[in-house]
């Protein structure tokens, strides 16, 4: 075959491909460009050829490193990696490139070839699957979650009073907000009211609210978090810490519509709605008296029972790929996905702190991936190797063992935050899980920055 018709042949061959192919020479100059590479682009052969290849396609990568660059200076070839690239429109168009070297027959390096595809259609692809399986900021594409999220609008319309139970960090906090979204006072306030942290003495004035000398230093009325709800919704979170003396109030507010502000003699009318969560049974601790009945059906008409993570495993590649977008979102990144290795020890994991450690394990991830993959040496340390107790060691602090102490240091903080995590932020669940009391580990939450 003559030289005319090889490149005949050759010319051909790119325009019926439906990647995209261009070449450069050694001064990274576009040599060829073929029609997938012009419809991926909106740039034509005429317009590439004889710039330089950065010139065209203004990728991510260029600037971290050119692919092409380093394929002819070290002939490894790039397979299969994903880059975004800019349309001539301006829009941002996610592709996978694969580079090899072009050698003359004797060997010679002549320049590079690139070939490249366009993702644009599997990104689509997975958008329309998260909108498949994303209701209300809820992603899940569970059977038992979806039964939940068949009868949420009714509820939500409803507006009768909602239990939601479940362990922690589950979801519950995004349940009470999907019923109130949903419902008719979604243009009036949420207040949330964290039972568990309020101290015993202050409920009632918080809730509540007070009259002018109701107390010393009560020198002026003021509205409770009720009154700052009305005509929306209160969410009462960790509802089984209330102590027992207010849940006789709490039950008349749910029966009456009413309650009195602290020192005050005239009952007031609220127009709420009232959505409550607990990570405990309250059914059992209505049998250990320790949870009013007849508040507990008051709470309960209608009451949904979220699965932890463990049960519902289908959910973890999705719920990784809707953090992963999330952090892109909120921290600048372009971080793809997470290697097949990653991936098996993510769906291998006892998720004890459920949805909300997964996250925390992705953010972690962020902070230190500075590639489109999330790889292994990207995850806690904690679930690179097996998990160690943290124990005393050679006159340091308990969890400091003697050995590498840098690492250990790391491992340490690593281990804190993932524990804290699965309990919450509950310090005293957490000191003994670690197996510290709770003074040494407020103190090394301190050494580390750690805050909750």
């Amino acid at each position: 075959m003559d030289r005319t018709r090889e490149d005949q042949f050759f010319k051909v061959i790119l325009s019926s491909v439906a990647d995209g192919v261009f070449t450069v020479d050694g001064n990274r100059q576009i040599t060829s460009f073929n029609p997938a590479a012009e419809r991926i682009t909106g740039i034509t052969a005429t317009q590439a050829v004889g710039k330089k290849c950065y010139e065209i396609f203004h990728s991510d990568a260029c600037e971290t490193g050119c692919m092409l660059a380093r394929t002819m200076k070290t002939g490894e070839e790039a397979i299969d990696k994903q880059v975004n690239i800019l349309h001539k429109s301006g829009r941002r168009v996610p592709i996978s490139i694969s580079t090899a070297v072009l050698r003359d027959p004797e060997g010679e390096v002549l320049g590079a070839v690139e070939t490249f595809r366009d993702l644009t259609p599997i990104e689509e692809l997975r958008k329309q699957l998260e909108l498949s399986y994303s209701f209300e900021d809820i992603v899940t594409k569970s059977p038992a979650m979806q039964k939940l999220l068949n009868i949420l609008p009714d509820a939500a319309e409803s507006d009768s009073t909602v239990l939601i139970q479940g362990p922690s960090g589950s979801g519950k906090e995004l349940f009470a907000r999907a019923v109130h979204n949903l419902s008719r006072r979604h243009e009036k306030p949420l207040v949330v009211i964290n039972c568990g942290t309020l101290p015993p003495q202050l409920v009632e004035s918080e809730l509540f609210g007070y009259k002018q000398g109701a107390f010393t230093d009560a020198k002026n009325d003021k509205p409770g978090k009720i009154a700052m709800a009305e005509g929306g919704t209160v969410f009462f979170d960790e509802v089984a810490e209330i102590p027992m003396n207010l849940q006789v109030k709490l039950l008349r507010l749910l029966q009456e519509k009413e309650y009195e502000p602290v020192g005050g003699l005239e009952p007031r009318i609220a127009d709420i709605r009232v959505v409550a969560a607990t990570n405990k049974d309250l059914k059992e601790l209505v049998e250990q008296s320790r949870f009013r009945e007849d508040l507990y059906y008051r709470l309960a008409v209608i009451r949904f029972d979220l699965p932890p993570l463990k049960q519902r495993r289908e959910d973890i590649p999705i719920l990784i790929d809707h953090f992963i977008r999330k952090f892109n979102a909120e921290k600048g990144k372009d971080i793809f996905g997470v290697h097949p290795k990653v991936m098996e020890i993510l769906m291998n994991h006892a998720y004890e702190g459920n949805v909300r450690e997964l996250e925390n394990i992705i953010e972690y991830a962020f902070a230190v991936c500075h590639s489109r993959t999330i790889g292994l040496e990207h995850l806690p340390l904690e679930l690179q190797q097996p998990q160690q107790p943290m124990t005393a060691g050679d006159g340091m602090e308990p969890g400091l063992p003697s050995k590498h102490p840098a690492r250990t240091i790391l491992d340490e903080e690593t281990r804190i935050r993932q524990v804290l995590a699965r309990h919450n932020g509950n310090r005293t669940r957490a000191s003994k899980e670690l197996g510290v009391d709770r003074t040494t580990l407020w103190r090394k939450m301190k050494r580390y920055g750690i805050s909750v």
